[in-house]
C-alpha cells in the first residue's frame, strides 16, 4: 500500500520492508501531510511571520471586522481562553484593535488596522505561493476534491 517517498530516507535493506500498518490509516497521513505543510507554511512566511493561527485569526478579524472574541474562537474552533495569546499578539504588532461591542461594555470586538489589511493582503499571497508550490503534484480537480473530502470531515465539529 505504501510506496517509496522521495522523502523517505532508507537504506536499500528498509525498501524492502512490508508497509507499517499506520499507512493504512487516514488520520495518520492527515498528520504526516499537515506536519509538511505546516513546516513548508513557516518557512514560506519566514521568521518574523505568523504562524498558522495568528494568520487565521488575522484572516477572519479582515473578512469580519467587529467579531468578537468569542466569535473568532468559534470560528477557529479554539477554546476563548486560547485566543488571548492571538489576539495579544495581533493587537501588540499594531495589526489588530479591541473596541467596545455597544451596548454590552463586557464584549470586546476585533477590527483590523489600515497595517493589518495591508500585512494580511501580503501574506496572502505568501501563504497562496506556499500552497501552489506544495500542492503542484495536484490537479485542479484533486485540489478541489481534496478540499471538498477535508470540508467532509470537517463537518462533524460541531
Amino acid at each position: 500500500m505504501a510506496s517509496l517517498r522521495k522523502t523517505d530516507r532508507r537504506t536499500e535493506d528498509e525498501a524492502h520492508i512490508e508497509a507499517p500498518d499506520l499507512e493504512e490509516f487516514i488520520g495518520y497521513n492527515l498528520k504526516r501531510a499537515y506536519v509538511i505543510v505546516q513546516a513548508d507554511f513557516r518557512r514560506a512566511l519566514g521568521e518574523d511571520g505568523f504562524a498558522p493561527r495568528v494568520f487565521s485569526a488575522l484572516s477572519l478579524v479582515v473578512q469580519y471586522p467587529n467579531v468578537t472574541q468569542s466569535g473568532l474562537a468559534r470560528m477557529l474552533g479554539i477554546e476563548r481562553s486560547g485566543l488571548v495569546a492571538i489576539v495579544d499578539e495581533l493587537e501588540g504588532r499594531g495589526l489588530i484593535k479591541r473596541t467596545n461591542v455597544p451596548g454590552d461594555r463586557r464584549v470586546q470586538a476585533l477590527v483590523p488596522t489600515a497595517k493589518g489589511k495591508t500585512s494580511y493582503a501580503e501574506a496572502r499571497a505568501v501563504v497562496r505561493a506556499h500552497e501552489d508550490r506544495l500542492l503542484s503534484n495536484l490537479s485542479t480537480e484533486e485540489k478541489a476534491t481534496l478540499l471538498t473530502l477535508l470540508g467532509k470531515i470537517r463537518s462533524h465539529e460541531d
